[in-house]
């Protein structure tokens, strides 16, 4: 991973929102031309309460890692713009194939179309998001943007198991603990800036360990993982959560299949139930990364993992959010005695 020309430290985190997105607004995508989308659409409609209404159906042919943009443009995009598409907040996409649309992550073509300037060649950054840290509870409605989440997995009894991960955790309040970690992948780390503040403002709420280390193992209360590193050690010895969050900052996490690098998968297959990683070489930009303090900090004020991770990532063009869109483990904002965090 090269170096950005510039790091620009966001520590400036916004009160969380007091609602959250639920299943009357929230979108189905299915393609179609797949057997597994369309059993893991109704899967997910059936397991959330989604209505019928919001079922998206769209035809792109056999699922293949990256879809032309044009393609995408005559597909998907025609369908999303339809006027009775509005009222839909978010979406569930009920694939794994495509991650990518052009140069852009297929969930961040979704949520604000195709558009190169949310994505970069080289060291440079792209246009931010306005959705990042913001108090809205109807994106779509108040800043134009629909975010998006690949129900993923490598079968669609995995996908199962993370939409039944997902439900589990709601309402579940789970005392679990927040994994940060500084490797000796100095590039790869350098979301270790934001530990220290994540430390003091979660205090109380939430076991925060900030190690120096590789990885993690035989941990049997994840809620965060976040780490640093081309690949993950003994990921799956760890137990994980309902609602669990986990990702590594790495050039190609996003790359979901055949990749040189540890695919997101991974953390979903070792019981996650959100992650997240970059499909084209983004440079350790920290804005092209979730942001943990704001992953937290919305998630534990009563948001969906949906809201919650979406919002943390200011510049999202280049990166797939996996998981299970509507899991909400905290519905009562129990940050809202806290002081705000620095």
């Amino acid at each position: 991973m090269k170096r950005p020309v510039c790091l620009l430290i966001w520590l400036l985190f916004l009160s969380p929102a007091a609602g959250a997105l639920g299943p009357g607004q929230t979108g189905i995508l299915v393609n179609m031309d797949d057997p597994a989308s369309v059993e893991i659409g109704r899967y997910y409609a059936a397991a959330r309460g989604i209505p019928a209404a919001n079922l998206i159906e769209v035809r792109i042919g056999r699922p293949q890692a990256v879809l032309d943009p044009e393609r995408f443009r005559r597909t998907i995009w025609r369908e999303l713009t339809r006027p009775s598409r509005h009222r839909l907040q978010a979406l569930a996409v009920a694939w794994t194939r495509p991650w990518k649309v052009g140069c852009m992550s297929v969930t961040s073509a979704l949520a604000f179309g195709y558009d190169e300037t949310l994505c970069a060649q080289g060291c440079r950054p792209t246009r931010r998001s306005p959705y990042f840290a913001s108090r809205s509870r109807a994106p779509f409605r108040e800043l134009g943007v629909r975010p998006a989440m690949l129900l993923a997995g490598r079968s669609t009894e995995a996908v199962r198991r993370l939409i039944d991960r997902g439900v589990a955790a709601d309402s579940s309040y789970p005392r679990g603990a927040a994994y940060l970690l500084e490797t000796p992948d100095r590039q790869r780390s350098v979301r270790s800036v934001y530990f220290p503040a994540i430390r003091t403002r979660f205090a109380g709420l939430l076991d925060i360990h900030v190690l120096r280390a590789d990885h993690i193992e035989n941990r049997n209360d994840v809620l965060f993982y976040f780490t640093g590193s081309t690949h993950v050690a003994r990921l799956g010895s760890n137990r994980f959560l309902p609602g669990a969050v986990g990702d590594h900052l790495t050039s190609a996490g996003g790359v979901l299949e055949g990749g040189s690098q540890m695919s997101a998968l991974e953390w979903l297959e070792a019981g996650a139930t959100g992650s997240y990683g970059t499909v084209t070489e983004p440079c350790n930009f920290l804005e092209k990364f979730p942001n943990p303090g704001v992953l937290m900090e919305h998630y534990l004020g009563g948001e969906t993992l949906i809201e919650a991770y979406f919002k943390s990532v200011a510049m999202p063009g280049q990166g797939v959010f996996i998981g299970e869109p509507l899991a909400r483990p905290w519905p009562r904002v129990v940050l809202e005695t806290r002081p705000a965090f620095p």
